[in-house]
């Protein structure tokens, strides 16, 4: 994916929620947490992979949250981008 997919579908996913419900804060948190999760789960797939010995087993929850499982293009542009322009959008007075 490029660098702007993950906020595009952020966004796109935050304009739906928002234009159904008319509640933009449930398309953010809604985006946001899909994001949150993809990442996270990420994260967890490297660290099985470099740390866990190929075994979930081995993976503790917190174990994901080490900063050497994160680059900059899993924290900012897979996460932190579309969470913050989906908050921009929810936050701009309509």
């Amino acid at each position: 994916m490029t660098n702007l997919q993950h906020l595009a579908i952020a966004i796109a996913l935050q304009c739906f929620i928002g234009l159904v419900t008319d509640n933009w804060w449930a398309g953010a948190a809604l985006a946001a947490g899909i994001f949150i999760g993809r990442e996270h789960a990420q994260a967890e797939y490297r660290w099985i992979e470099q740390v866990g010995q190929h075994k979930r087993a081995n993976l503790h929850p917190w174990d994901a949250l080490e900063p050497k499982m994160w680059d900059f293009h899993s924290w900012f542009w897979n996460l932190s981008l579309p969470i913050l322009a989906v908050l921009a959008i929810a936050w701009w007075p309509k």
